[in-house]
């Protein structure tokens, strides 16, 4: 991969955590997995909201905000029907937005645990 495609993995993992930010997602975590053999992606993002209303909001702030920064599209979206828990691909970024109750039985961060790890600070 070349340092020109790394920037523009991070920079966007940055406009998503804003994002997330901007619509009051609680627990951002990124996981870093470019180091890791065999990994789907190069980094998850993964965070919650408190209804499927706020989940719907932070999806939509997301694909919003891609958009306009970047010109760029998820390539797919699953679960906003029920909005329990949206994946959102970005081909090397993986977001993941639940509502609490799902990301706590699912545990992604734990799974994933041979990534880098980085709880993002809420502001």
């Amino acid at each position: 991969m070349a340092e020109s495609d790394l920037l523009n993995v991070e920079q966007r993992r940055e406009l998503i955590i804003e994002a997330i930010r901007e619509k009051k997602g609680h627990q951002i975590v990124t996981i870093d997995l470019s180091q890791v053999e065999n990994s789907i992606c190069d980094c998850f993002i993964i965070c919650h909201g408190d209804s499927n209303t706020q989940v719907g909001a932070i999806t939509d702030s997301i694909e919003r905000t891609l958009k306009e920064e970047t010109g760029t599209r998820a390539h797919h979206v699953e679960g906003l029907q029920n909005s329990q828990w949206v994946l959102m691909d970005f081909f090397d970024i993986l977001v993941h937005v639940f509502q609490e109750e799902y990301r706590s039985f699912y545990r992604l961060e734990e799974l994933w645990a041979d990534g880098k790890v980085t709880r993002v600070v809420e502001s």
